[in-house]
């Protein structure tokens, strides 16, 4: 699991530089390549996307593909003029945030998803446990960008992978009723 939750700081991390630069890890630039092939508001989510997650035929990597699509979708809601190619500071706040709740519900998804609904009585209880949890991984996310904020600092590679770590853990433990 610690490998899985590294995975996801680090795409944190390069997602954050792809929207602050417009360039990929390797430093293409995604601005003209996107131009050149018609620029619309998917084709630029789907070259970020795979800048930031290429494609490794991994479950886990297309968890993390998938948050980093809602995530920039959720932008784009929260933010319409947004460029998703030069976010702002909070804009790319916000877009990283999102991406690393999005993806820690994920990969609980991924592990725990069939044990949530076997305890559950029936399949809208699963479906509303699912949610609690989603919903809390999201406030246990936040609660931890807050902290890292009010100090006055930005969000380092191994400070998101200790606010995923505990997420995950507070998660486990407050559902454990769901899980046993």
């Amino acid at each position: 699991m610690g490998r899985r939750l590294a995975a996801t700081s680090a795409t944190a991390s390069r997602l954050g530089g792809v929207v602050t630069s417009g360039q990929s890890p390797d430093g293409t630039d995604l601005r003209d390549q996107v131009l050149a092939s018609g620029a619309d508001a998917n084709q630029i989510v789907d070259a970020i996307v795979e800048a930031v997650r290429p494609v490794d035929g991994t479950q886990d990597a297309e968890a993390s593909r998938r948050a980093v699509r809602d995530a920039l979708s959720d932008l784009l809601e929260q933010f319409p003029d947004a460029d998703p190619l030069a976010l702002d500071a909070a804009q790319r706040d916000f877009v990283i945030e999102r991406y690393t709740a999005l993806d820690v519900y994920n990969r609980f998804a991924l592990d725990m998803q069939r044990t949530v609904i076997e305890k559950a009585p029936d399949a809208t209880t699963a479906l509303s446990r699912m949610k609690q949890i989603q919903a809390y991984i999201r406030e246990q996310v936040a609660a931890g960008f807050r902290r890292v904020r009010d100090r006055g600092a930005t969000p380092t590679s191994r400070g998101v992978a200790a606010m995923v770590r505990s997420a995950l853990a507070e998660t486990l433990l407050i559902f454990e009723e769901y899980l046993g």
